[in-house]
């Protein structure tokens, strides 16, 4: 399993930095010594999907982004991505999408994108277990969250079973977004009847108009300050225990040396996306004593 791992990822990495290529299974075998037939069979094993349905889904994505933060050309932007004609992105993208190119570009609406997540590889070498966990306080002003609610869910793999994994994909297309996506605790004020107390969603400003997506809806956050806790960079196969060990470390931790306390009751608790490369992010909500 470790090998077929590593020949996924080497595939997945061959994808990306050719993505703007012709890419063929014959060429996803070469680049990690495989038969066009095996490397097809494992790379779907692994990653859920057919090699053709991957690339797809991640240059319309791709293309998606460029059309949302540039002012090139429908055709332009088909064509950097490979496709033969401005018909064939357009009927492909809106297949995918709900929305042709030419209105997506215009109304920048959110939309799923498709979010290629590189499989995990084990480093020989040993990553430093967390030794210390890096604090600093920002400051937040007034603004709107675009969140989807779960209906117990108390964590991640829970909101999960409720409403899905795919909510990332949206909330990574909205162009008002002020930060990136997270993953939220409200506090009970917030909270509708039968709803969960985890939820995604990404901030935006008060004056958002855009569309609200499916599902979706737009809580009111105030002005407030987070302490941030980041741990240091970690074995994404341990991802769950370098996790842990944060929150613990967080749990453990006075603020009131400092003059503050942890204060959700207006303002979420928060968790960025999980990613070894630069450990775990969580925020609280903090006040002056």
């Amino acid at each position: 399993m470790e090998d077929k791992t590593v020949a996924v990822r080497k595939m997945q990495d061959y994808i990306e930095t050719h993505l703007h290529e012709l890419i063929t299974i014959k060429q996803l075998g070469n680049c990690c010594y495989l038969s066009p037939s095996y490397a097809a069979k494992i790379f779907k094993e692994l990653t859920g999907y057919t090699p053709y349905y991957y690339i797809k889904a991640f240059r319309l994505s791709e293309a998606a982004k460029a059309l949302r933060d540039s002012n090139l050309r429908v055709i332009d932007v088909a064509l950097d991505f490979v496709f033969d004609s401005h018909e064939g992105f357009t009927r492909a993208f809106s297949k995918q999408f709900g929305v042709p190119p030419k209105s997506y570009a215009l109304k920048k609406p959110p939309i799923k994108w498709f979010l290629p997540y590189p499989l995990a590889i084990k480093k020989e070498e040993d990553l430093t277990m967390n030794q210390f966990i890096f604090t600093q306080i920002i400051e937040r002003p007034k603004r709107k969250a675009l969140i989807k609610r779960g209906i117990t869910a108390t964590e991640y793999f829970k909101y999960c079973d409720e409403v899905g994994c795919d909510v990332w994909g949206i909330l990574m297309s909205v162009k008002e977004a002020l930060y990136e996506p997270i993953g939220m605790w409200l506090p009970e004020m917030l909270i509708k009847p039968g709803t969960s107390e985890y939820v995604q969603g990404v901030e935006v400003p008060l004056d958002y108009d855009n569309v609200i997506p499916k599902g979706f809806e737009l809580i009111d956050l105030p002005a407030s300050q987070i302490m941030i806790f980041q741990g240091q960079p970690y074995d994404d196969n341990d991802f769950e225990t370098e996790i842990v060990g944060v929150i613990d470390a967080i749990k453990a931790f006075k603020p009131a040396l400092y003059g503050y306390e942890f204060y959700n009751k207006e303002t979420p608790r928060f968790q960025l996306e999980p990613r070894g490369e630069r450990g775990y992010i969580e925020g609280r909500p903090i006040r002056k004593i």
